[in-house]
């Protein structure tokens, strides 16, 4: 096992790892930029390191920077989190280069599923089920044409390095077609400097569920299940839940081994997560693979008992999967997690400030992910998101139950913050119902109609 990990993040996921760290004997080393001196990560890490102003540019995403504060502190490892430089291959091949085992897969696999054609060609050719779409990269709108009268509208653009919705745009009428690549390769291209596009067919409403993994460095796969994240905003989960209404067992095991295969044959190591779309027939389409652990990761630990971080560290160290993993999975009950966002309730608007009260709720089945505290303040800079609200039941009702007692308990005064449309989304009846799909928060916060 590793002697000293380096946590190349922030907030409550700063926090989760160093809590696993500590809780198998590693010493822990926290950066941290200006803006983030008093947060709790870098108050409960063995050492911290100041790696620069408040601009992530200048500080989280800066690899010299983190790079340097590893050296300085001798570290064997340093794990990413999610978000900011834990799917950045470069920085892995740094961490390579430098003899800093990088808790993640190798960057090469990194590479491969980041570039989201290359992945769709990697799980077609192992007979994971995807969307019907062009064969590559679309150069030009004529070309575009071409595919889109192939597949048939309407199609959805997408960028190569794509992510959180980003060059991304719906083609409904091929007159339209023209204005719409334009579009997603000039904001592919601003946003990852790379404006390459691909097309797939375009599903109405599905349903966002994705499949935990995790693999070890001699081979072994395997499915921690699946989790439903179809109570999303723009792109943007708001709302998810393990195991998903949607999937039958016969599908979850079948699905779960082609997986378990098609990784294996890749080499893939770590955690890992394959997100697919589900059509109105029930029939699941792969759309991308995200390398590292996942927000939503509490809900699976949940329901399985795993310890997806302590696993990730154990693997990069060297251990077996059947040294970490139970004998047998199972699942057990449901969990729903909540994303508790500082930001205003209906307008969306970020909620920057201090936090003068701070009750966090507790008891049976309720799990809080936070690095926030009262007096503590939210900074302008970085993500909205304040803490996970997750609730464990022995069926799907109890976890609903729990989170409305919980989100009820859930005290946040001196900012704004989602809490409140939680507690809405919980009372209506279609979630309630297991009712919904990806276009469930344009309906939920569509004008209501008056007799």
């Amino acid at each position: 096992m590793f002697r000293k990990v380096l946590v190349a993040n922030r907030g409550e996921i700063a926090l989760r790892v160093l809590n696993a760290c500590r809780e198998l004997g590693i010493r822990t080393v926290a950066v941290y930029s200006e803006a983030d001196r008093n947060s709790l990560h870098v108050r409960y890490a063995d050492e911290a390191i100041c790696i620069g102003p408040p601009r992530l540019s200048d500080s989280y995403l800066n690899v010299p920077a983190v790079i340097s504060a590893a050296e300085i502190a001798d570290v064997d490892a340093i794990h990413p989190g999610y978000g900011l430089l834990s799917e950045n291959a470069n920085f892995a091949e740094v961490c390579r280069a430098s003899n800093i085992k990088f808790i993640g897969p190798p960057p090469e696999i990194t590479r491969l599923m980041g570039e989201k054609e290359k992945a769709r060609q990697a799980m077609k050719k192992a007979k994971v089920p995807i969307l019907p779409g062009s064969d590559g990269i679309i150069d030009t709108v004529d070309e575009a044409q071409e595919w889109a009268r192939k597949v048939g509208f309407p199609v959805i653009l997408k960028a190569k390095a794509g992510g959180g919705g980003r060059g991304m745009r719906i083609v409904r009428k091929a007159e339209d077609l023209p204005n719409l690549f334009h579009a997603a390769f000039s904001e592919a291209a601003n946003a990852f400097g790379n404006g390459e596009l691909y097309m797939e067919k375009f599903i109405e409403n599905p349903r966002h569920i994705e499949f935990q993994m995790l693999a070890d460095e001699h081979g072994n796969v395997a499915s921690l299940f699946e989790r439903e994240c179809s109570i999303q905003r723009r792109h943007q989960k708001l709302i998810e839940e393990a195991p998903s209404l949607q999937v039958k067992p016969k599908l979850r095991e079948e699905l779960g081994r082609t997986l378990c295969r098609c990784l294996s044959e890749i080499g893939y190591q770590n955690a890992g997560t394959v997100e697919f779309l589900m059509d109105e027939d029930k029939h699941l389409h792969f759309i991308e693979m995200n390398t590292r652990v996942q927000v939503e990761h509490p809900i699976t630990e949940a329901i399985t008992g795993v310890d997806i971080v302590k696993a990730q560290l154990r693997i990069a160290s060297g251990e077996r999967l059947d040294a970490i993993l139970p004998a047998k999975l199972e699942v057990h009950g449901h969990a729903i997690e909540c994303r508790i966002n500082a930001e205003h309730p209906v307008k969306f608007t970020p909620s920057a400030g201090k936090i003068t009260a701070w009750n966090v709720p507790g008891g049976n089945g309720v799990r809080v992910d936070t690095a926030q505290y009262a007096e503590g303040v939210v900074p302008p800079y970085y993500d909205s998101l304040i803490a996970k609200l997750v609730t464990h039941g022995c069926d799907r009702a109890e976890a609903i139950a729990k989170m409305e007692r919980a989100l009820g308990q859930f005290v946040v005064q001196g900012i704004d913050t989602s809490i409140s449309m939680h507690e809405s989304i919980m009372r209506e009846p279609d979630y309630r119902s297991g009712n919904f799909d990806t276009s469930f928060m344009e309906r939920f916060l569509a004008p209501k109609k008056t007799e």
